[in-house]
């Protein structure tokens, strides 16, 4: 409980408030403190004349030294909060109505009495306190007995002893029974309504908490049946935008999920078919070499060379479908990049036709290249084009017929380089046409012997790299047509 956000922000509440209560007891207190001295000293400003005048203290321009001691037996007895002080000119204490053994000083500053004087206006002005060496207080004085010749001065301090010790218990008792009591009341207040506010705020963030709690706990891949946008449909603050980014996350989350699912389903498929077609041609080749082996007495040569051939054979095709593996997996990987550089496509194709020209001839298949032969340069990779080309080209040679052709035409469409294989097989089932480019697929029509289906899986992918595309199309008067687009070098 002591770790969830509320209690948290309800305690750091509660130490700001009591902060802030001590803060304001503080200032207030020296505030007012302040303020009683400045308007002491102003009420009183006149009290130190009006005893001169009052008490008659002057008597023919001389000091009443029975007035002064009867005032000072006076005011002793009936207001113990002033102390009076008979000063000479310089400041010399000459008598006074206060404890003899309590005076501490001898001499007061006479630089706050002159000020004083000069300017009745300026409060509050502190004197020297002849009980103490450090301590200074408000202060009302005049001259005596006048104040063209003055001979000395009346000092009255308007806070003297009996007010001070009186002041310390009523700010020891009362004063800080009030200040508890103020700043409690306001402290509650402030909390009561701090925790109502924080509980509105925490609500939403509990809400959306739970939404995440449940959402880990579901099964992978399914969303909560509880959305923030159903809870709060419009966005108005940070806790709404954050609750519709959590609705955004979980189902981008799903939908990865979901993939990855497909993708291992796949993984899991392509697997076993990598398997099998690794495994016929080894295990074909096993067999002959075990036949081989154990019958070599009974065999004749020609039976031993053709039983050699077919396992050379069956071990370059195991071979062939290892290294077609091994390129898709480099493609598919980003570790095999294309080199992109201008070549002239002419030129590649008359060198891939002519290269595939004996295999054609063997099965009376014709090459030809038709089409524009003057034409931009194209933007790729050299020998990963040429890849394709050996792939597209020697798929069309096998699934030809005999005496039939196969047509390499050169176009150039919509900014493109265009080159189609056209040949004029048994063409594509339409319900496999989706699915040639697919690495392991293999349609109802059924591959030639030693086909892996990787190889158009590989010229899809050097196509994509390339910026470059493939497509496949049959033809209505027989045959399949691959084309193969390339942008154009700048």
């Amino acid at each position: 409980m002591a770790k969830t956000l509320y209690t948290r922000l309800a305690l750091g509440l509660f130490m700001l408030l009591v902060t802030v209560g001590v803060l304001y007891s503080v200032i207030s207190w020296y505030s007012l403190r302040g303020y009683v001295t400045s308007v002491n000293q102003q009420l009183h400003r006149d009290l130190a004349a009006n005893l001169v005048q009052d008490r008659n203290l002057v008597d023919e321009g001389r000091l009443n030294q029975a007035a002064l001691k009867e005032l000072f037996d006076l005011y002793m007895t009936i207001n113990p909060s002033i102390e009076i002080y008979l000063l000479d000119p310089r400041g010399e204490i000459l008598s006074y109505s206060a404890d003899p053994a309590k005076i501490k000083r001898k001499r007061v500053s006479m630089a706050p009495i002159r000020a004083l004087l000069a300017d009745k206006g300026a409060y509050p002005i502190l004197g020297d306190d002849p009980r103490s060496h450090e301590r200074r207080k408000v202060f009302s004085v005049t001259p005596i007995p006048s104040a063209r010749q003055p001979e000395g001065y009346l000092y009255v301090v308007l806070r003297g002893e009996e007010f001070d010790m009186a002041e310390v218990m009523a700010r020891n008792g009362h004063f800080i029974e009030m200040s508890a009591w103020a700043v409690g009341i306001a402290l509650t207040v402030g909390m009561l309504a701090g925790l109502a506010v924080f509980r509105l705020l925490t609500r939403r963030l509990s809400r959306l908490t739970g939404l995440v709690e449940r959402f880990e706990t579901a099964d992978h891949g399914h969303l909560p049946s509880e959305r923030w946008q159903q809870l709060r449909p419009q966005v108005r603050d940070e806790i709404d935008y954050l609750g519709v980014a959590f609705d955004r996350m979980a189902e981008r989350i799903a939908s990865q999920i979901d993939q990855l699912q497909e993708k291992d389903a796949l993984r899991r498929r392509l697997v076993a078919q990598v398997s099998h077609d690794l495994r016929t041609p080894l295990a074909s080749m096993q067999g002959y070499v075990e036949s081989l082996r154990m019958k070599r007495q009974s065999l004749s040569e020609q039976e031993q060379e053709q039983f050699l051939d077919i396992a050379l054979a069956e071990g370059r095709r195991l071979s062939r479908q290892v290294d077609e593996l091994f390129e898709l997996a480099a493609l598919e990987a980003k570790e095999k990049r294309p080199q992109p550089e201008p070549f002239p496509l002419p030129e590649l194709i008359h060198d891939v036709a002519q290269k595939h020209g004996a295999s054609a001839a063997e099965k009376g298949i014709t090459l030809a290249v038709a089409g524009i032969q003057a034409m931009p340069l194209a933007y790729g990779d050299l020998g990963m084009t040429e890849r394709v080309l050996d792939n597209l080209i020697g798929n069309a040679i096998e699934y030809s017929p005999a005496d039939s052709q196969v047509t390499l035409t050169l176009a150039q469409r919509d900014g493109q380089l265009e080159l189609e294989v056209r040949d004029q097989g048994p063409g594509i089932p339409d319900a496999d046409l989706p699915h040639v480019f697919d690495a392991f697929y293999r349609g109802d029509s059924g591959n030639a012997p030693g086909h892996a289906g990787l190889g158009l899986a590989i010229a899809k992918r050097i196509m994509t790299l390339q910026d470059g595309a493939i497509r496949v199309a049959n033809r209505p008067s027989g045959g399949s047509a691959f084309t193969i687009t390339l942008p154009p070098a700048h």
